[in-house]
């Protein structure tokens, strides 16, 4: 297969010019200037350029795959995993496309992936016909793709199992998360592709594909069921992605053409004027304590309920203001389920910690260690979130659910 990756191609785009501001009033979809102006930051400048291009393309060509498999999931083509959570073969495939695309461009080293799907139920003889089904659907997007390459079933176990990675303090590791929110993807909602990349322990690049967000203004409606089938216009579907001290950015993620477009988070102070998301089921994250903390600090705004690191992407461009998870206390948090959106949120302006005030560290394995929770937000509003965690107790799950 390593010679396969060295024969191939993939066209891979990234323009930091034409950069302006990005609020949640507009969309942001902007085509092509005769003459650009404000740049902020040429490509050559950027110390990991080709790896921001390669993960961009990587999380272009997996979204793709999962927005094929959305539309025409069944029954069949999902299973439960030991936690009772969902995983379906876009899942699969989705960390298997992200695994060829970075493998493909750096060829001559083993890649570093700590990803969240493994092979094993695949390898399996009841497996097999998910497993078929996985190979013809990455096949089907290659080859719209134009990426000149067809993968055997026993390739796509090889690059699945390439996300096995322990991660860790020193090297380069790639951090995947093939959907984040599952749940959301099966229940037709919000739902993410998240890439991020760790170098000697600290996140420096993120990308996020969000296939159902809308380009433009956000309302509850976009994190219920139907979001999926609202998608599909040329207004719907983002991709964020970060540099380390390179800022946060935003672009249609469906042309890579268009030029990104830098965000920032909404510098609010006073609370009465901001909004909170919360995950959309109870199960991941405590909504007796969220409301508790909107209390304490005075919200008056209803929760934007949304699945996914979606929520670190609107964080990030100013659509709400607090994002906050506090899941039960047995729960460890994997580092896939936040990378990506933390490095997004930090260059957009925001802090990300948890909720006695650290500084989130992705440098310890597979998982985070936490004081209670997460807590994400603007400067301003940050410091007095830790001030209400310190007073709120985090409420039991079971009678939420």
């Amino acid at each position: 297969m390593q010679n396969l990756l060295r024969q191939q191609s993939v066209h891979i785009r990234a323009n930091y010019t034409g950069v302006t501001r990005l609020c949640c009033r507009r969309p942001f979809v902007r085509r092509r200037a005769s003459v650009h102006v404000a740049v902020d930051v040429e490509p050559q400048t950027l110390q990991y350029g080709k790896e921001l291009e390669n993960a961009k393309a990587a999380v272009r060509l997996a979204s793709k795959l999962c927005q094929i498999v959305q539309r025409q999931l069944s029954a069949e083509e999902r299973a439960d995993k030991k936690d009772d959570s969902p995983v379906t073969v876009a899942d699969y495939g989705a960390q298997a496309v992200v695994a060829w695309v970075l493998q493909w461009a750096d060829p001559a080293s083993r890649l570093s992936m700590v990803a969240e799907e493994d092979s094993a139920e695949l390898r399996q003889p009841e497996g097999r016909p998910m497993l078929e089904r996985i190979t013809q659907l990455i096949n089907s997007v290659f080859a719209e793709a134009k990426v000149g390459v067809i993968l055997a079933p026993e390739d796509v176990l090889k690059l699945i199992d390439l996300g096995g990675s322990q991660g860790g303090p020193t090297g380069r590791h790639w951090v995947l998360d093939p959907i984040d929110g599952t749940r959301g993807f099966v229940g037709m909602r919000q739902y993410a592709v998240c890439l991020g990349m760790l170098q000697d322990g600290e996140v420096v690049l993120g990308v996020l594909g969000c296939p159902n967000l809308p380009q433009g203004p956000v309302g509850e409606q976009d994190g219920q069921e139907g979001a999926a089938q609202r998608a599909g216009g040329s207004d719907v579907g983002c991709l964020f992605s970060a540099h380390r001290n390179h800022g946060a950015y935003a672009a249609p993620l469906w042309d890579e053409h268009a030029d990104p477009v830098r965000i920032q988070v909404k510098d609010l102070s006073n609370p009465r004027e901001a909004r909170f998301m919360e995950s959309v089921e109870s199960r991941h994250s405590s909504h007796s304590t969220t409301a508790a903390m909107a209390r304490e600090l005075g919200v008056v705004l209803p929760p934007l309920r949304m699945d996914s690191q979606v929520k670190y992407g609107l964080l990030s461009r100013g659509c709400a203001s607090i994002f906050m998870r506090f899941p039960p206390p047995t729960y460890k948090e994997k580092i896939w389920d936040h990378a990506a959106g933390f490095v997004i949120v930090e260059e957009a302006g925001g802090r990300v910690t948890d909720a006695g005030g650290a500084r989130l560290d992705f440098s310890r394995g597979r998982f985070l260690q936490l004081d209670r929770g997460i807590i994400a937000a603007p400067p301003a509003l940050h410091q007095q979130l830790l001030r209400a965690a310190a007073k709120v107790a985090v409420a039991p799950l079971p009678s939420e659910q």
